[in-house]
């Protein structure tokens, strides 16, 4: 290693490196805070004491006040030393708290620790290829259910669902619809609650997954909808459904190219399918000044890319892209008609996609 180095770039990495760290520990610290309702109770009664945010919160002081520490340093909540209180600053509860819906950055903060429980079974895979099964991730059903409901609650009917031309009239007049990956089944449920005379059917690989579902359409009453366990990629349905959505679960399936063509085959002719994926570019280059353009890559290694593989799938990643996502499409039959935005929700690409009318 040479010892000519450049102590101004070397300097200005240090500062870098030690961004990274204070941001990894801040990562975790507002996953515990999320989950703890920190957030939530510290916008509700203002500037408090540390004693004073235990109680409210029922928790314990100690933990709350190195809580606050971090926090703190981070520039996440406020410090008046002179009266040794803490305050949430409104803006940072607007990202931070249950209210602030699908905008609650909190939500995504999970999936730090979410992937650090398989860091060494990834690291294994490094050496020697394959992947880690969805089974090893015990709460991914929970995280991602958590932040699919902020997203479906706030902005599935009113905002999501109009981008397919006419389809509020066609639902509230009643057709067949299909959520093909749907995890825990709330945007059938909620579709379910809102068009009571359309039909809807979830369909996921997951066990433990179609069971929240069920249950949660019990306890909502729905009469409307089914849930179904089955692979995504053999779905052996002819022209059955008028509508077919996916909401980020076409990157990692194993089988992702099988699973396109098998929606294309589930749909009658000019039916729609709406696809919901993290919006990137499959070009590396494109994506230097991507926002999150880190993270999706992490979570597509420790996860997305890494289940696919662990059957013995293409493992196209997170981060697989639009150019990549409108070849496969177009490869499958669909005319990918739009690729639309939807404000509230800037992770995701919303593809509309149709089977030609026969």
């Amino acid at each position: 290693m040479t010892t000519d180095l450049d102590i101004h770039k070397l300097s200005a990495f240090g500062k870098k490196i030690g961004t990274i760290l204070n941001g990894a520990a801040a990562a975790l610290m507002i996953s515990v805070g999320h989950k703890v309702r920190l957030f939530d109770v510290m916008s509700d009664i203002g500037s408090c004491s540390s004693a004073k945010l235990a109680k409210s919160a029922k928790l314990d002081e100690r933990y709350v006040r190195e809580w606050l520490g971090a926090m703190t340093t981070a520039g996440i909540v406020s410090y008046d030393a002179l009266r040794d209180l803490y305050d949430l600053p409104v803006e940072h509860a607007a990202m931070l708290t249950r209210s602030a819906g699908p905008r609650n950055q909190s939500l995504y903060m999970q999936y730090i620790p979410l992937l650090a429980k398989v860091e060494d079974q990834i690291v294994e895979h490094f050496k020697n290829g394959g992947g880690v099964p969805y089974s090893e991730y015990t709460t991914f059903h929970e995280v991602m259910a958590e932040a699919s409901r902020a997203r479906f609650d706030n902005l599935l009917v009113e905002t999501i669902l109009p981008i397919v031309p006419g389809i509020l009239e066609r639902l509230e007049n009643g057709i067949n619809v299909a959520d093909i990956g749907c995890g825990s089944g709330h945007a059938i449920n909620v579709m379910g609650q809102a068009f009571p005379k359309s039909s809807f059917t979830g369909i996921d690989f997951s066990a433990e997954a179609i069971a929240v579902a069920k249950l949660e359409a019990k306890e909502l009453g729905l009469q409307n909808v089914e849930f179904i366990e089955q692979d995504a990629a053999d779905l052996k349905l002819d022209e059955v459904f008028d509508f077919v959505t996916t909401f980020d679960a076409v990157h990692d399936q194993a089988q992702p190219r099988k699973m396109v063509a098998d929606i294309y085959k589930s749909l009658k002719g000019g039916g729609y399918w709406l696809c919901a994926d993290l919006c990137a570019s499959s070009h590396l280059g494109e994506n230097l000044d991507h926002p999150i353009g880190t993270f999706g890559y992490t979570v597509s290694c420790m996860h997305c890319m890494s289940v696919s593989l662990a059957y013995d799938g293409e493992g196209l990643g997170a981060m697989w892209g639009a150019q990549k996502a409108r070849e496969i499409f177009t490869s499958a039959g669909f005319n990918v008609e739009e690729v639309a935005r939807v404000d509230g929700d800037a992770g995701n690409n919303y593809y509309l996609c149709q089977r030609p009318p026969q």
